[in-house]
């Protein structure tokens, strides 16, 4: 009582072919383009930073060259100053010691012929 013996054959014409390739989706660009768009910006970048600095540069100059026209101006300014604030002084010393005999305004209480400015008299 034994079946008749069958072996298992491939099909007809063959067996299909095994797909064992890897199949991955494009996924963006190569590491060529990439860095190709990097080195882009990178450019751009040095380049805006360039303009930065000439701008800088030339506006540093125009200070400074402004600076240096603007000093006569502010030496008279500050005489000018200086002079209203030594006859204000001036004239508060006469009415102030206007009731004391013998009492010059203006002139220096130190007995000594060299000339000082107010300013490097220290008071203590």
């Amino acid at each position: 009582m034994s079946a008749p013996y069958r072996q298992d054959m491939p099909p007809a014409g063959g067996f299909p072919q095994i797909k064992y390739k890897r199949n991955l989706p494009f996924r963006g660009p190569s590491g060529i383009v990439i860095l190709g768009g990097v080195t882009a910006v990178c450019a751009y970048g040095f380049y805006r930073v360039g303009l930065g600095n000439l701008e800088k540069r030339e506006l540093q100059r125009e200070k400074a060259w402004s600076r240096i026209h603007l000093v006569p101006l502010l030496l008279a300014e500050g005489d000018r100053d200086a002079y209203r604030r030594q006859q204000a002084a001036l004239a508060r010393e006469k009415e102030i010691m206007k009731d004391v005999k013998g009492w010059e305004a203006g002139k220096s209480v130190y007995h000594d012929p060299r000339y000082r400015p107010a300013d490097s008299i220290v008071v203590l």
